[in-house]
């Protein structure tokens, strides 16, 4: 896929898990390939297989009285990958109802004052993002309601339009965990048998379609913007 000036587009795919053999990472890399498929270029950024560190220092640490304060090189290093991207897809599973440590992590240390806000013309300005966050709970679950108001207020409202971004989606995927899991009405929560067999791979592929399903309708979206 081109734009008007025949440039080919970018996107970045972070990926927020410590284990390569997860489903998270496993789609990250659907996610990846849908995209290359879509004609983008991708930039595949695992946070854990990187190296990357969440903790917040003295480097990162944001000057209020000078946004053109020359951050760590990891971070400048992280900052322009997040800059040559035309979309980003963030991959990553839901805790707590919010993201992992280290994407926290990474958001705090890079989007930072002077480069991802604090401009009359944020530098992010009109890129996109996608928020693919893998949940245990079962789609029936009465709290994925719950779930799907925080994560859009906190990476939409509270991370994205605050940095500019012209258009930011949260989605959901529910029954990533190979024993079905869901709070009762008393608050306990309920484990189910593991499935396997061939039911196992029927839902596995059920999910890999919505995931799927997630990445083709950002691009569609994509190719209405461009």
């Amino acid at each position: 896929m081109t734009q008007h000036d025949n440039r080919t587009r970018t996107a970045l795919v972070v990926v927020a898990h410590h284990r390569t053999d997860s489903l998270t990472a496993h789609t990250a890399r659907r996610a990846a390939t849908r995209l290359e498929a879509a004609g983008y270029r991708v930039d595949l950024l695992d946070l854990h297989a990187e190296g990357f560190d969440p903790r917040m220092n003295e480097s990162d640490q944001p000057d209020w009285g000078n946004r053109e304060k020359a951050y760590s090189d990891e971070v400048r290093t992280h900052m322009r990958r997040i800059l040559d991207a035309d979309v980003l897809v963030v991959v990553f599973p839901v805790y707590w109802m919010s993201v992992p440590a280290v994407l926290k992590g990474w958001i705090d240390r890079v989007w930072n004052y002077g480069f991802a806000y604090g401009r009359s013309k944020p530098r992010l300005a009109g890129k996109r993002i996608l928020w693919l966050g893998l949940a245990g709970a079962t789609a029936d679950d009465p709290l994925v309601e719950g779930m799907q108001t925080v994560l859009e207020s906190g990476l939409n409202d509270g991370i994205a339009y605050y940095c500019g971004f012209s258009r930011s989606t949260v989605g959901l995927l529910t029954d990533a965990e190979e024993r079905p899991q869901r709070v009762d009405a008393e608050g306990t929560l309920l484990v189910g048998a593991a499935v396997a067999g061939s039911e196992r791979e029927a839902r596995y592929a059920a999910f890999d379609r919505r995931a799927e399903g997630f990445v083709d309708r950002f691009v569609a979206e994509e190719l209405v913007a461009v």
